[in-house]
């Protein structure tokens, strides 16, 4: 073959790879739910990636969450029922953002609920019994921006009694790469009902609890945790590290789950309350809980009219850390804004 031939065959080789790259990436749209789910379906070529949800349970979550294989990447529990699937801590919803500790009330753990709306219930109803409630107010953007869904609210953090405590602002943003999607999560917790002490404790923060399939204690072949500092399966717990990776089969295939934290979330690099039964989450707030010997950066307060942001980046992507080169992927969100 002469040499003019193999640089048309490589150039219309590059011109189908880039076109087959730009067609993996789907149209992401959004999409109202109705009255029965509460929220917004965000859609990759019409087929449903997630489900923003709120007003079904004491705190807003996410799920399902369809990977980029079509398989569903979160624990449907207690959401829904699926055999052979763990029901053990039902407060543990898919994706979500709570702590155990604020001003000593706990928003981590869930009351027994009659499974009525929340915006329906009201000081004295068994969903407040004992356990505070985050409460959406607002939707303050609803929109696909640059081929990302972007959906921003607004919350308040609502005690037992229907006391407002503090606010936040959160949002989450929706990509497809085609071999991976993403949902960044950026929330702002404001102090504007009071100072607020959000309190010493493992029990947070922001969470995802992967597949029962995928956990590393399932039987007869779990999965696998490891964090960017090296530390694998339970020697991750309550470890500092930018990102951690938990992998494992799910409906035949190995796929994974990374947390990214970026450099200018609060405390970062954040600890990590990530467990071998399948609990996933970053907790800055917690440090005498996962380490004896640590005396500072114990909980944290801010006083009234403060504010602290924390930023998180979750990649669902096929086969494990190093394959889908979450290293590289943390890399290129530490340098984005």
């Amino acid at each position: 073959m002469s040499r003019r031939l193999l640089v048309a065959f490589a150039l219309l080789l590059t011109a189908s790879l880039e076109a087959r790259s730009a067609f993996a990436q789907g149209k992401v749209t959004l999409e109202a739910r109705d009255k029965n789910i509460h929220g917004i379906a965000v859609l990759i070529d019409g087929k449903l990636f997630a489900d923003y949800v709120i007003g079904n349970a004491p705190k807003p979550f996410v799920w399902p969450i369809v990977g980029p294989t079509g398989k569903e990447m979160t624990r449907a529990y207690s959401s829904k029922w699926v055999d052979g699937e763990k029901t053990d801590h039902p407060h543990q919803r898919s994706f979500w953002f709570t702590h155990g500790d604020v001003n000593g009330v706990d928003f981590w753990s869930e009351a027994a609920g009659d499974g009525s709306p929340l915006e329906n219930a009201k000081p004295g109803h068994p969903r407040f019994s004992g356990h505070g409630s985050i409460v959406h107010k607002a939707y303050l953007k609803n929109e696909v921006v640059d081929g990302a869904a972007v959906i921003s609210t607004q919350n308040d953090w609502v005690s037992p009694s229907g006391k407002k405590m503090l606010e936040d602002e959160r949002t989450l943003t929706f990509r497809d790469g085609g071999e991976w999607r993403s949902i960044d999560f950026d929330i702002t917790l404001k102090a504007t009902a009071g100072d607020v002490h959000f309190g010493e404790t493992k029990e947070g923060s922001f969470g995802v609890r992967v597949p029962t399939t995928m956990d590393v204690d399932h039987k007869p072949e779990g999965g696998k945790i490891v964090t960017s500092e090296g530390k694998t399966d339970k020697d991750a717990w309550g470890t500092r590290a930018p990102w951690v990776d938990y992998s494992g089969k799910v409906g035949g295939e190995y796929l994974g789950i990374a947390v990214l934290n970026h450099p200018s979330s609060f405390r970062h690099p954040t600890r990590w309350h990530v467990r071998t039964y399948g609990l996933f989450a970053a907790n800055p707030f917690g440090a005498t809980s996962f380490d004896k010997e640590t005396k500072d950066e114990s909980g944290a307060t801010f006083k009234n009219g403060d504010s602290i942001t924390l930023r998180y980046r979750v990649i669902f992507h096929k086969g494990d850390a190093e394959s889908a080169d979450i290293a590289g992927a943390y890399q290129a969100y530490a340098e984005a804004k």
